[in-house]
């Protein structure tokens, strides 16, 4: 075979291939790379059918420009093809890979899998220098080319349902796994209790029970079992009495949850039939098996799984186009809404060990690996599906439940798990309807266990909530109530309201002794913009469905040329048009964070005639409601429709309040129950200590904390309603590198 010639000056060249199982949000992954790279003025080469494309090359390493990855980020799968390749795992055929990938002058990877392709990588990239030696002496490659690629520059993303890579927090395709395990789990409810019927549902997990354990939270279901953990002895009736209980308090339905790896102690599988012949067995309940298999990995990826995986393949073309030869790749992922970046093989080494750890028997170790957050949402559950108690003493501690603000899905969510935990915990739990002119009015209800059920998947507020913050004139009239129904404490659920309320209570309570009580603040709103939590209850649900939305406006506008303005809410906040426009594919962003002037607008419009008049069909941006006072929405599609020159017509679509409702996501009832469970315990310690210190509770980075309410205004905007430091804002920089030209 002739010698393989390459220019040594050439541009750099990268390629990009998806190996192993396939993953929601991969499709994302390679445009942003592709995009990333191009905008460099790097060369993209897809590499089809994963490593076996590499080792066949010819048309298996196709070069990609910018619209080869125009309309994919919506698409399940991987549009460049997977293969487990047995090929690659012999030196001959990662030999002939090196030498396809030399022809074109290719030294630089981003691979997108599992921690079996990854390991492969890794090989590929240590025996890189011999490869290359060998084809040389073989005469199929000159030296100077040898010498021009001497090393293999690599960054690796893990796609992967099961999120079993150990060191980070998620991996790519999770999140839309977990919505369609949820999904069917909401579905099998209404049948199930129908018919009075048990149903055990098999989810995927070889050596990870994530899928099992978070659909299991989310979906209010009785049991669970997961590989990490394996029941001890007399798990069987355990679980039977749990189920019988469900039943006497009324509940029509129970929902087992099983991973496809879970195993007893003894190292036996635990398969969903074996559950269903137990229960069948012991309860005499008709018991049907649901195994929801590859349905998981199918499918439109969520929000989460666009928007993170966009990010995080552009971070991975940063990491390979500036590495320097003999630098080791990483894997990069994520740690608390940040990118991280992982030694590879240190990754995969933790992530193979979870298995072994199992096997010994030594699962606190193996629940180690997983996180502390695992192991705290496993206690949680383990906290609703088998409590200490159903009913409080008759000495409990009494804690209000109340809800201020707009509407946000998961507050129904939050109100069960208050309610369960709180009584599982020995406190009375109260709750007050309709905001604080309910609770003038005495509109106050004890709530017990069975009160809640059903609530957990359900979308509204069934306590009612409203915006009013009391004035000083209403402060008397709340206070009487409070005493009135012996209320302890407060856990207040809600939005910037909710916080101002609770705020206001805490620095009167020199003049109203009985607003003297521990207050703790519980994030829940669309906007996402309250202090110490980079997520609050619902914004997940409303993000899903701006992009829902702009999904069908873009297939709307398919059959012709089109420009769409898009509004999403959010007041001054751009959470939601930011992250809206990165997941759903906009080409322009307005946000009231990053004021537009005439000078932006002239540029736009002027980019848009030269686009359309190249042949562009759809032009997308999003806007945030309030970006700008004079710039409204209605005043952009104008301009846009004014300089369209018939090129292209401009429509408008104001989403609305459709993002206040509709079922939570998965995500957001996660993160009810995780931010209840912690408010509670902060309620718990100062009930205890007599301590009246209010707080307000959040998610930042992988931890829930707690946040001083006397100390909330160093942490806000004040007249924009918005913390001073919003960390997905650095999403910028991404938005500007996968979206069209030099527009952004």
């Amino acid at each position: 075979m002739s010698a393989v010639l390459t220019n040594v000056d050439s541009p750099v060249r990268m390629g990009i291939l998806t190996s192993g199982g396939d993953a929601q949000g991969m499709n994302a992954a390679v445009r942003a790379v592709t995009r990333t790279a191009l905008k460099t003025g790097a060369e993209v080469y897809a590499i089809y059918e994963g490593y076996q494309g590499m080792i066949d090359g010819g048309d298996g390493i196709r070069r990609l420009d910018w619209d080869d990855v125009g309309s994919i980020l919506h698409k399940g799968g991987t549009v460049i093809g997977t293969f487990r390749s047995t090929d690659f795992r012999e030196r001959s055929g990662r030999l002939r890979a090196a030498r396809n990938l030399l022809a074109i002058g290719i030294d630089r990877l981003v691979v997108i899998g599992g921690d079996g392709s990854l390991s492969g990588l890794d090989v590929f990239r240590e025996e890189w220098p011999s490869l290359l030696a060998d084809l040389v002496a073989s005469g199929e490659l000159d030296q100077a080319t040898a010498d021009a690629h001497p090393h293999l520059m690599f960054a690796g993303l893990v796609g992967s349902i099961d999120n079993d890579l150990v060191g980070t927090d998620m991996t790519i395709g999770a999140d839309t796994a977990l919505h369609r395990i949820v999904d069917a789990v909401d579905a099998l409810v209404s049948t199930a209790a129908s018919h009075h019927r048990c149903f055990v549902v098999e989810v995927m997990g070889r050596h990870c029970g994530y899928l099992a354990l978070m659909s299991a939270i989310a979906g209010a279901c009785d049991y669970v079992l997961v590989p990490e953990q394996p029941p001890e002895e007399g798990w069987e009736q355990r679980m039977c009495t749990e189920l019988a209980r469900g039943r006497s308090a009324g509940r029509r339905h129970s929902i087992v949850v099983v991973a496809e790896g879970a195993t007893d102690r003894q190292g036996r599988p635990i398969t969903a039939q074996d559950i269903a012949d137990v229960i069948q067995r012991t309860l005499h309940e008709d018991t049907r098996v649901t195994i929801l298999g590859h349905i998981q990995r199918g499918g439109t990826p969520s929000a989460y799984d666009r928007w993170a995986s966009t990010w995080l393949g552009y971070e991975a073309a940063q990491e390979v186009l500036t590495a320097t030869p003999g630098q080791t790749g990483p894997v990069i992922g994520f740690r608390g809404n940040r990118v991280t970046r992982v030694p590879l093989m240190e990754a995969v080494a933790a992530t193979r060990r979870v298995p072994s750890l199992i096997a010994e028997g030594r699962y606190d170790e193996a629940m180690d690996l997983r996180g502390p957050s695992f192991a705290r949402d496993m206690e949680t559950f383990r906290e609703l599906s088998e409590p200490s108690r159903v009913e409080p003493g008759s000495d409990a501690k009494r804690i209000g439940i109340i809800h201020v603000g707009g509407l946000a899905p998961g507050m129904n969510a939050a109100d069960w798990a208050a309610v369960r935990l709180g009584i599982s915990r020995g406190m009375t739990m109260v709750g007050i309807r309709n905001g604080f002119p309910g609770l003038i009015e005495g509109d106050v209800v004890d709530l017990g266990w069975s009160d809640v059920e059903g609530w957990a998947d359900s979308g509204g507020c069934d306590l009612g909530i409203r915006r009013t913050v009391p004035t000083v004139e209403m402060l008397y009239g709340v206070s009487r109530q409070l005493e009135s129904h012996r209320i302890d404490a407060l856990l207040v659920t809600g939005g910037w309201n909710a916080y101002q309320a609770a705020h206001l209570l805490h620095r009167e309570r020199d003049r109203y002794p009985a607003f003297r009580i521990p207050i703790v603040c519980v994030p829940a709103t669309i906007d996402n913009n309250l202090p110490g939590s980079e997520l609050a209850i619902g914004a997940d649900t409303a993000l899903n469905t701006v992009v829902d939305a702009i999904d069908r406006i873009k297939l709307s506008a398919s059959a012709t040329t089109r420009s769409f303005v898009v509004e999403t809410m959010g007041r001054y906040c751009g959470y939601l048009a930011l992250m809206g426009g990165l997941a759903g594919g906009a080409e322009r962003v307005y946000l009231h964070e990053t004021p537009t002037h005439l000078s932006d607008l002239a540029a736009d419009v002027a980019w848009l005639q030269k686009s359309f008049a190249a042949g562009r069909r759809l032009f997308l941006a999003v806007r945030n409601e309030r970006a700008s006072e004079n710039y409204t929405t209605d005043f952009l599609a104008a301009l846009l429709n004014e300089e369209a020159q018939g090129r292209y017509d401009v429509r408008t679509q104001v989403i609305g309040h459709v993002q206040q409702g509709g079922t939570p996501t998965p995500f957001d009832r996660l993160l009810a129950v995780r931010l209840v469970s912690y408010a509670l315990r902060e309620l718990e310690t100062r009930l205890t200590s007599g301590s009246d210190e209010s707080s307000y509770v959040g998610l930042v980075r992988s931890a829930v904390r707690s946040s001083p309410l006397s100390h909330m205004a160093e942490e806000v905007d004040p007249t924009y309603r918005r913390p001073r430091q919003q960390w997905w804002m650095d999403l910028r920089a991404v938005l500007a590198a996968v979206s069209d030209s030099d527009l952004v």
